[in-house]
């Protein structure tokens, strides 16, 4: 039997420092907790917390047509960035599923960053290799990052102490980002994020990761594992690789039609215009459950007369809101919003309101 051995973050040792709770996640040693899912998570929605996110892959793209090839991948529209923006986008795999979703960085005109899921590294790698067929180079820079993202509404007032750069991280509108040294590290940062909760992601130099880390925790940000991530996330309503996307699932189906841009020529350009058109037959949406019981993922979604009319593909009992909550494909004669269906847990079919994926109050 072969096995493959678990990577590490440049962080492993501040998390078994801290006692955290570790697992395999993406391949790699990944902390699921340290003081507890539900503490974790109220700190980041409430206060501050932080993540290690160092397993997360970046690749720069460089070269005069640097611009073209990510156009050629990507959904959405990176034509329209400026130097110190970031976009959320998706790459088409060719047969009207997704590779990946991810974030572009662009720093100039012909210097870009790509940041993608962990699980997908070597594929989406290889996927753009396969892909370039423009004046343009890639490079790996995946072990030479640290990711730690600060999170909730007082990382402001966590990461200004200790941040000198081109912008102040209080004026950093969301979705842009300026390069500086934190605690003396150079480091790029982010207003960005996947929690819900707002703050930024700080990408480091990997063997200095520890002392910006060092910093944070000194300074009463609250250290938070991938189990808090996870229900963070699902609160907002962000779908996550592997659950909610996959080779198997269009952009439009899963709701992300706002980052798919007819403006410019992509792979599956064709084919996604015609499922606009034509509507997508299945559409993710969220599902609330207000009686006992939690929907998981794979569990089946009936109608009011039994029949399967979808699938849930994330679940949780929400922290914030005190009930269950899911996201699930559903038939998309069956997805009217404000709707009742049924999600089947063991012998029970429980009902449950359909909402627009994103659950927190506006």
């Amino acid at each position: 039997m072969e096995t493959t051995e678990l990577k590490s973050t440049p962080l492993l040792a501040e998390h078994q420092a801290l006692g955290a709770k570790m697992v395999p996640f993406a391949g790699y040693h990944m902390p699921v907790s340290y003081a507890g899912l539900t503490e974790e998570h109220h700190s980041v929605r409430n206060r501050v917390g932080m993540f290690d996110v160092s397993h997360m892959g970046e690749f720069m793209v460089k070269g005069p047509e640097a611009l073209d090839l990510i156009q050629w991948i990507t959904t959405n529209d990176a034509s329209k960035l400026v130097d110190g923006q970031v976009q959320y986008s998706c790459m088409p795999n060719g047969e009207g599923g997704i590779v990946d979703d991810l974030l572009v960085y662009r720093f100039n005109a012909e210097s870009f960053m790509l940041v993608v899921n962990a699980s997908n590294l070597e594929k989406d790698w290889n996927w753009i290799q396969g892909q370039n067929r423009f004046n343009a180079t890639l490079e790996d820079r995946s072990e030479a990052f640290a990711l730690i993202a600060v999170q909730g509404p007082e990382a402001t007032a966590a990461v200004a102490p200790h941040f000198q750069g081109a912008a102040a991280p209080g004026d950093l509108k969301y979705y842009t980002f300026t390069e500086g040294t934190f605690a003396g590290v150079p480091t790029v940062l982010s207003a960005t994020g996947y929690t819900g909760a707002g703050g930024f992601e700080l990408y480091l130099p990997a063997e200095q990761a520890s002392g910006v880390w060092k910093a944070l925790l000194e300074g009463g940000v609250t250290p938070c594992g991938l189990g808090a991530r996870d229900t963070l996330r699902l609160e907002a309503g962000f779908c996550l690789y592997g659950n909610d996307i996959d080779d198997s699932t269009s952009p439009l189906a899963a709701g992300l039609g706002w980052i798919t841009k007819f403006t410019k020529d992509f792979v599956d350009r064709d084919r996604f215009e015609a499922e606009k058109a034509n509507g997508s037959t299945t559409v993710l949406r969220g599902l609330v459950i207000t009686e006992r019981g939690i929907p998981r993922q794979g569990y089946d979604v009936e109608d009011a007369n039994g029949q399967v009319i979808g699938r849930v593909t994330s679940g949780t009992m929400s922290p914030t809101l005190g009930h269950a909550i899911g996201l699930a494909y559903l038939a998309a004669e069956n997805a009217q919003l404000g709707g009742t269906v049924f999600v089947r847990i063991r012998n029970k079919a429980l009902p449950a309101q359909v909402v627009r994926p994103g659950f927190l109050p506006r």
